[in-house]
């Protein structure tokens, strides 16, 4: 099974040229959870990756409030103005008169500015709470990871149920042709009756209509789980892997609990954003505070063709809120409510996760119970169909104790095949309650 955990990009390119050929593609399940979980795998990681790429960039955004702001410019201006408008008059001299109109003057002005927050503690938080909104996002992207593992475990392990339940029916419709045919060799020795041929070819006939309801469950479910992967659904998957009974350790509730809460990426991303809304609460509630912010340019002005001369301004303001129509208070009472939500989330998350885990325990001490139970009726089965054979063969019994035994066992296979795939599923939903769903797929 090892030999095919290949690197994931050389299977990515090696899978359309399989598709194209038709042959099979060998796959196990810890290779279908790690096609569907890498960062170009199933459509849910792509999409998680994508969110915590905005996420971060709304976080250097929050940044930026903070850090310098440079920018240049360049300005030519050519203006007149009336002197006497604004409020310069000249003395009249005799034989000597001053124009009221200034201009035109044309003017060149090269110049750098730079702003820098010195002091913003509302932006402060800002930046703060993406932060956490970032780490927040990428625990949703693991939580994102961790379904789509178990999703794909359970698409990969109800196609080898699929696949089992195929095999038995075939397995069913053999049984049904050997009943037939030694029901039709009593009869032409003597032993047997008509009924018993129609008995028989009448179950032949249900195992047959079995057979083809399992050979379209087992095309559907294989298509399922090349969705769930985001492969292709022409590729034709070798499923390596069969479905097999392998005890389970069934942990106390308590215990897995506790478990969850390091585990689970749902709580810890609940806990970011529950974070992330205080701070933004302390950002509002910080908004009456005054800022201080240094500013500053450089730069040549002068006359257009003439000399120009540096000149420069720097200095220091200081902002200081007042009123604001209300527009701080309504903030802040919004800010108070995302808070007061996200603590109602965060503890209806943990409540959440604490009914996953248990509904998850209580479903696999019941699979584990049906699975022996099924096992033990399957070997039951075997057992009266073994002995209505030798009665049938000894003339002391009817062909019918064969055909119905042979139902039974029948019956038992199928039971045993759904047992198995409940036992397996429930391990899987508990890795994914508690948050390890890698050691389910162990």
């Amino acid at each position: 099974m090892t030999r095919w955990l290949v690197p994931f990009a050389a299977l990515a390119l090696a899978v359309p040229s399989l598709a194209q050929e038709g042959r099979p593609m060998p796959l196990s399940l810890a290779k279908a959870v790690e096609i569907a979980s890498a960062p170009n795998g199933a459509t849910r990681v792509q999409l998680a990756s994508e969110l915590i790429r905005q996420t971060e960039a709304r976080r250097r955004q929050a940044l930026g409030a903070l850090l310098p702001n440079v920018g240049g410019s360049y300005t030519f201006r050519s203006y007149t103005n009336n002197i006497a408008a604004i409020g310069i008059q000249f003395p009249a001299l005799p034989g000597f008169t001053i124009p009221s109109l200034l201009g035109p003057v044309e003017t060149n002005d090269l110049r750098a500015s730079a702003t820098q927050s010195l002091f913003d503690l509302s932006a402060i938080r800002r930046y703060q709470a993406s932060k956490s909104q970032v780490l927040a996002v990428r625990a949703d992207g693991d939580a994102a990871r961790n379904q789509v593992k178990g999703t794909v475990a359970k698409a990969y392990l109800n196609a080898v149920r699929s696949e089992a339940a195929l095999e038995t029916a075939r397995a069913n419709v053999a049984l049904a042709e050997r009943i037939v045919k030694l029901a039709r060799s009593q009869k032409d020795a003597g032993t047997g009756t008509g009924i018993e041929i129609t008995r028989g070819e009448v179950t032949l006939a249900s195992e047959k209509q079995r057979l083809i309801a399992a050979t379209e469950d087992h095309t559907a479910a294989v298509l399922q789980l090349l969705r769930a992967m985001n492969l292709e659904l022409d590729v034709v998957p070798e499923l390596t892997d069969k479905l097999r009974y392998a005890p389970a350790e069934i942990p106390e509730p308590a215990r897995a609990v506790a478990a969850a809460r390091e585990l689970r990426p749902e709580l810890k991303a609940q806990a970011e954003r529950e974070r992330s809304a205080r701070l933004n609460y302390d950002s509002a509630k910080w908004e009456r505070l005054p800022s201080v912010n240094a500013f500053g340019d450089y730069g040549a002005l002068g006359k257009a063709g003439g000399l120009t001369l540096p000149t420069r301004s720097a200095g220091i303001s200081v902002r200081i809120p007042l009123w604001d129509g209300g527009r701080t208070d309504a903030r802040r009472s919004e800010s108070a409510s995302q808070l007061r939500q996200e603590g109602i989330r965060t503890r209806d998350t943990a409540r959440q996760v604490e009914l996953e885990i248990r509904l998850a325990v209580e479903a696999l001490k019941s699979a584990e119970n049906q699975v022996l139970v099924s096992r033990e009726g399957l070997a039951q089965s075997e057992r009266e169909l073994a002995q209505a054979e030798r009665r049938v063969a000894a003339g002391v019994a009817s062909g019918l104790e064969i055909t119905d035994a042979q139902a039974r066992l029948a019956r038992a296979r199928e039971n045993e095949v759904s047992a198995v795939f409940r036992q397996q599923a429930a391990r899987i939903d508990l890795g994914v309650a508690v948050g390890n769903i890698d050691m389910a797929l162990q």
